[in-house]
């Protein structure tokens, strides 16, 4: 579940989520989209990396406060900066090392980050049920039984389910690194695990093209909290890492 952490920015308030299934710790915040540059104003990756920099000060501060110290020793000379690989998946980069694990997505009226204070792939998305009018092609997105059990989540609001169940699936293609580019939305089968608070854990697998394109993934669900955000849901995946 989140907590707050010390606020160190007037507008930012950092939160950390607890580790699923082993993996985690997560740092998660957010910016107000009206103050972050829009097109045409410059860009947002300066409000990216401001938000990628105090979650990985809140990290190192939380790690070392629990005498940890195993990323922060040997990096700490190094300001975190953001780069994206060619399927534009961002990296943090501590020097020329990669660091942390990191996502971002747009929900809301905010831009929200999110870094992993483990060796786990991350991935975040935040989804409104305003995005899914009944006329919505849910049979295209969704599988049958999953939109079913998501509907029961939800008392049978068809939005809400659509909003919670697009945020999963979006936060596990970018926990692969891949966003929608290689994978279709209907080769990700996601099943509720467990629940409280109006947090929800959910277990997500892959299938059929999916599953060909990431062989490694078999038999390794991707593990997903999903938290309710007023009108939207705003999901974190983690997946085992692959990175160097």
């Amino acid at each position: 579940m989140g907590q707050d952490v010390k606020k160190d920015d007037p507008e930012i308030a950092v939160r950390t989520m607890g580790p699923i299934h082993q993996r985690g710790p997560v740092f998660y915040a957010s910016l107000p989209l009206e103050t972050v540059p829009r097109a045409g104003q410059g860009t947002n990756e300066g409000a990216k990396g401001r938000l990628v920099s105090l979650l990985w000060d809140h990290f190192r501060a939380t790690e070392s406060s629990l005498e940890k110290g195993s990323r922060s020793s040997a990096k700490d000379a190094f300001p975190i900066r953001v780069i994206h690989d060619p399927l534009g998946k961002p990296l943090s980069l501590l020097g020329e090392r990669p660091g942390p694990s990191i996502s971002f997505s747009e929900g809301g009226g905010k831009l929200w980050a999110a870094l992993s204070g483990d060796e786990s792939d991350i991935g975040i998305d935040a989804a409104g049920a305003d995005e899914f009018p009944g006329d919505y092609p849910f049979h295209r997105t969704f599988l049958a039984l999953e939109f079913q059990q998501t509907m029961m989540l939800v008392k049978g609001d068809a939005a809400k389910a659509s909003a919670l169940l697009w945020s999963i699936k979006e936060a596990v293609v970018k926990a692969l690194g891949c966003a929608f580019h290689l994978v279709d939305p209907r080769d990700i089968d996601v099943h509720p695990s467990d629940d409280g608070d109006g947090e929800y854990i959910f277990s997500a697998g892959l299938s059929r093209r999916a599953l060909a394109r990431f062989p490694g993934s078999a038999g390794r669900p991707v593990w997903v909290r999903s938290l309710p955000q007023l009108n939207m849901w705003l999901s974190i995946a983690l997946l085992n890492g692959r990175r160097p």
